[in-house]
């Protein structure tokens, strides 16, 4: 298909071209998922970037149609008191798969790189340490045979605004608000300097950051899924034949009459 058939006169992914994408790299996000299952691979995706970025959406579209015992997302609330006191990468630890899994982070230990940074929930030696440790915690990551890929997703400031003014139009998305987000708007320039820190100091060869041109959310999903499917390289055999075994007869088993049962009301 020609790349003029392919967008729109705004230059935005048509929605038909799309779907279409979508759901061929989706058949290619099951195969790659089986073969991590068989082959005992363990990986490890995170997703970092603005608020409003788009990390949610993309998160979503790749584990939608994975068997979610194989591939499992990672969303950790705020810290609990007891986990304040832990070794910070503690509870991180405990999400990281086991053999046959993938697990994506929606955010992750670059918390402490960003917003506790610019909010000032770690003190300047927290975030030294963090800075220190982080390369070489990634590396006995990657030394244990974890597959570890790191996106950013990067989204304008005008495109973040356009975006939180939807949200705030919309009662079904202000759940997406969060005060961390409402926040995170006055501090552009100080996210932007954090994120340029943590990039110079933990964009390393063997874990390097990939960044993900998030204002059309369309091809931030397409660009991300297929850089991700080409990161974890499969192989596919496709499975013997399926064949259904005969039913049980019912050997003289009667079902309880309906009026026993307890219907859902039938509103539509």
């Amino acid at each position: 298909m020609a790349k003029t058939e392919q967008t729109t006169k705004s230059g935005k992914l048509k929605r038909a071209f799309y779907e279409e994408e979508i759901e061929r790299l989706g058949v290619e996000l099951v195969k790659m998922h089986q073969y991590v299952k068989a082959q005992g691979l363990r990986v490890v995706v995170i997703f970092e970037g603005r608020d409003a970025a788009g990390k949610g959406g993309v998160i979503k579209r790749i584990a939608e149609g994975l068997n979610p015992r194989i591939c499992r997302i990672a969303a950790l609330p705020a810290p609990s008191d007891r986990e304040r006191t832990q070794w910070y990468f503690q509870r991180y630890i405990a999400q990281l798969p086991a053999a046959g899994e993938m697990v994506l982070f929606d955010r992750s230990w670059y918390n402490r790189a960003g917003v506790e940074r610019v909010m000032g929930f770690c003190t300047d030696a927290e975030y030294e340490e963090f800075m220190r440790s982080c390369p070489l915690f990634e590396e006995m990551l990657i030394r244990s045979g974890i597959k570890l890929i790191k996106y950013w997703f990067s989204v304008s400031d005008e495109e973040q605004e356009h975006r939180f003014q939807d949200r705030l139009a919309d009662p079904a998305k202000h759940w997406k608000l969060s005060p961390m987000d409402l926040e995170s708007r006055s501090r552009w320039v100080d996210y932007s300097r954090a994120k340029d820190e943590m990039f110079a100091r933990t964009d390393t060869k063997r874990s390097p950051w990939w960044v993900v041109e998030a204002d059309d959310k369309r091809r931030a999903r397409l660009n991300a899924i297929t850089h991700l499917l080409s990161n974890v390289p499969y192989e596919w055999t496709a499975p013997a034949p399926l064949t259904l075994p005969p039913r049980q007869s019912e050997d003289g088993y009667k079902r309880p009459p309906r009026k026993t049962m307890r219907y859902v009301p039938a509103a539509y």
